[in-house]
């Protein structure tokens, strides 16, 4: 079975301190809660202050901590840069963006830490934001596009010259995201033609495929697994994600989802042209809504447990992980991804946030055995 972990972005911290304090507090009760001997892996969300924070001694005390509960690295979080819970996050999550020098050093900073934490790794992924937000980024200007590649390849460059050095093989997971620069598959295929990468740099750069995302632009699973595969794209990993989806009268229901912290894109199908809108949050659906525009479903970009077929009066894009999962390769690594946990409405919520994720990761487990 493929390598199996979950995003410790659903927990808050920027320090480093906060990373270990995670791990002893959430991850150890996480893994026995599975109640498996296995080495157990870790998928690190790892913030712009925490990797500056990571020094010799803190890499030390992390291969300790792995050695003395059998566990390791298999993947890092690089997608948000700074502040991720408990206070506005929404656009500023993809700042700063592939434009930028800050981008670049971070993702870079990533890599170096990454092979001193994990030293007798293969491979490990790091994911990151899909090129801009979509509404900051003009993609009729070519400079734009130039600065983006250019900073990409950078990095790309950089993982070579790791792998070259430690033998460890690290690839940078553009993870597309509805009103992102990289949002639909066609959208991501278009990108890596315009990226083009050297071939010993092609497989250092790949996509982090985010179910949940995916799920909200109504693609299907098989056929743009079946087009990356054909495109040669590589794939990091697959986070492994859950939507909220809602059709007929229930769609007035995903309002209550509604909060201040995250980004909730909303995609919806108008019957009447048989086309796709798409809205940047949930309170620009709302006001749709309530200007008389009629829909006959809707999917939303709010990470919800993967287990649940249905939240309160929603469903869910569950159908999109029983469909994909079965078909990845066995060594594509997947990661559990719900970290607006503590964003659903407390009523809704059936577990304590390790017991969730404890269930998620059996779920998963029971899907492909």
């Amino acid at each position: 079975m493929a390598e199996l972990t979950y995003c410790s972005n659903i927990h808050p911290g920027e320090h480093w301190a906060d990373v270990m304090h995670n791990l002893d507090s959430h991850a150890l009760e996480v893994k026995a809660q599975l109640n498996s001997s296995a080495p157990f892996p870790l998928g690190l969300r790892i913030a712009q202050q925490a990797a500056l924070e990571a020094d010799a001694q803190a890499i030390a005390e992390f291969r300790a901590w792995c050695e003395q509960h059998n566990c390791y690295l298999l993947t890092i979080n690089g997608f948000p840069y700074g502040t991720f819970h408990n206070r506005r996050v929404k656009e500023n999550v993809y700042l700063p963006d592939w434009r930028t020098s800050d981008r670049v050093d971070y993702s870079k900073r990533l890599g170096d830490l990454a092979v001193k934490l994990e030293p007798h790794a293969k491979r490990i992924s790091i994911s990151t934001v899909p090129i801009a937000f979509k509404p900051a980024f003009d993609e009729t200007a070519e400079h734009e596009w130039e600065i983006a590649c250019a900073n990409v390849r950078e990095v790309a460059e950089h993982y070579y010259q790791l792998y070259q050095q430690t033998g460890v093989f690290l690839v940078l997971s553009l993870e597309p995201e509805p009103m992102c620069v990289l949002e639909t598959t066609d959208e991501a295929i278009g990108f890596f033609k315009r990226l083009r990468l050297p071939e010993r740099l092609r497989q250092h750069v790949g996509l982090c495929f985010d179910c949940c995302h995916q799920a909200v632009e109504f693609e299907d699973a098989q056929e743009c697994l079946q087009r990356l595969i054909d495109e040669e794209i590589p794939i990091g990993k697959v986070q492994v994600s859950s939507a909220l989806k809602a059709t007929g009268d229930e769609i007035a229901k995903l309002l209550n989802f509604d909060e201040p912290v995250y980004l909730h894109q909303a995609v919806a199908h108008c019957p009447q042209s048989g086309r796709l809108h798409r809205f940047t949050d949930l309170s620009d659906f709302k006001n749709a809504l309530q200007q008389g525009q009629r829909f006959d479903e809707c999917r939303v970009h709010f990470h919800i447990p993967i287990f649940l077929e249905h939240l309160g009066e929603c469903g869910t894009t569950q159908d999109f992980l029983r469909a994909l999962l079965p078909l990845l390769d066995k060594n594509t690594p997947l990661e559990v991804e719900t970290y607006s946990f503590a964003a659903i409405p407390e009523h809704l919520r059936t577990d304590t946030v390790s017991a969730s994720i404890a269930r998620e990761l059996l779920w998963v487990k029971a899907l492909l055995h």
